[in-house]
């Protein structure tokens, strides 16, 4: 079971990112986007109208496949701490 802690900091990391105006890297945008879904148990295709969009999402997915929720949600955070805050 994932603590309480670390939900609430996993919430707030993504309410960070999803209120961020600025640019940012598509590197960077696809863990992001594989950690959540992770953290989030959602394991749907990726919903582009674009392939090539997709292709990229299904890798990031795939990278991370042996990652649990925890880790996942520990991931997400420091990667928004360390790349996105530091802007």
């Amino acid at each position: 079971m994932i603590d309480e802690a670390l939900h609430k900091k996993f919430d707030e990391a993504v309410a960070f990112v999803n209120d961020y105006t600025e640019p940012l890297p598509a590197d960077l945008l696809l863990k992001l986007y594989a950690y959540f879904k992770i953290a989030n148990r959602n394991f749907d295709n990726p919903g582009s109208r674009t392939p090539l969009i997709n292709a990229f999402k299904a890798n990031a997915l795939f990278q991370a496949k042996n990652m649990g929720r925890k880790e996942a949600m520990e991931k997400y955070i420091e990667l928004v701490n360390s790349e996105i805050r530091t802007l």
